[in-house]
């Protein structure tokens, strides 16, 4: 394992108050959407002009992703919203039960034929600290059916495909795991679950806790260890750390590929659970959204949810 020689900028100096997540690059416009989750925004940064536009929702929101037909899906609190930029409206799709005493959507992607899957997690008293075993990952079909995919979850996280549709990854952050699954791209069934990557092999303080997560051209996993100030690399066949990328910010909480050709990375970082204090003398950068370049690997573009 080494670390990777790349440079790491910070793009948007605190782009978030409370924890920045759901960093996704928009092709048809060659923007950045992220969230703010505690802050209920949403945002859509101009890489070109530094234009960064927001929505403010209802509930805590950390899914953004676009919609085929125009607009974006989010979530908020419970709910899954259709968002309309333009005329600022959000449209109700659906809300899933309450498990735990407050639980609420933490992340999710669209597989390639443009289904959503959004995991929740249980009431959490401070970053990380969090009522255990009240998540699901759920799978929003094109015709807005919900499907409870996986149950007992403790923090719903980070999500990946191969580029052959064969195999699904998954976090749940606190057995501090990346999980595998056969994955059937016409039914959107999953299967064989098994452990790709066991962070337990590393100290917490060495890797964090896996939150957000991505996958490059060639297979290879790339995932934000939360309170680490990393972005670590994993060959999921093996679970062997290949490389790691130290950002300036202690909460990393999730990465996505993006720009013109898809070798820029940007990496998302929270804030919450610091004292005034604590952000200025330990993590002055935290809640920034930074951009690393010079990796010398590439992604693709993320699937928009298809109606």
């Amino acid at each position: 394992m080494a670390s990777s020689k790349c440079n790491v900028e910070t793009l948007i100096k605190h782009a978030a108050s409370t924890i920045g997540e759901g960093p996704h690059w928009e092709e048809k416009t060659g923007k950045l959407l992220y969230v703010d989750i505690l802050s209920n925004d949403v945002y859509r940064y101009d890489v070109e002009t530094g234009d960064n536009e927001k929505m403010h929702l209802d509930g805590s929101t950390s899914i953004i992703v676009p919609a085929e037909d125009g607009g974006y899906i989010a979530s908020s609190l419970r709910k899954l919203c259709h968002l309309d930029w333009e005329t600022k409206t959000v449209t109700d799709i659906l809300e899933v039960p309450s498990i735990g005493s407050n639980d609420r959507f933490n992340d999710g992607k669209c597989d390639s034929n443009g289904r959503l899957w959004a995991g929740t997690m249980g009431y959490e008293s401070e970053p990380a600290v969090n009522e255990l075993e009240k998540g699901c990952l759920y799978k929003l079909d094109k015709g807005k059916e919900i499907h409870t995919m996986v149950e007992g979850v403790s923090i719903s996280n980070g999500l990946a495909w191969t580029a052959d549709n064969t195999v699904m990854y998954y976090i749940d952050s606190i057995p501090r795991h990346v999980y595998a699954y056969d994955f059937d791209q016409a039914t959107g069934s999953i299967s064989n679950k098994r452990i790709a990557v066991d962070f337990n092999k590393w100290s917490i303080d060495d890797t964090g806790l896996p939150d957000g997560m991505t996958i490059d051209i060639e297979g290879k996993l790339w995932v934000a260890g939360y309170m680490s100030s990393k972005v670590l690399q994993f060959d999921p066949v093996t679970g062997a750390k290949i490389r790691e990328v130290t950002v300036p910010g202690k909460k990393t909480t999730s990465c996505c590929f993006g720009g013109r050709d898809y070798t820029e990375m940007f990496v998302t970082s929270g804030r919450a659970g610091w004292t005034e204090e604590e952000f200025q003398q330990l993590d002055p950068l935290a809640g920034s959204v930074f951009k690393v370049t010079g990796l010398g690997v590439k992604g693709l573009p993320a699937p928009n949810y298809q109606c």
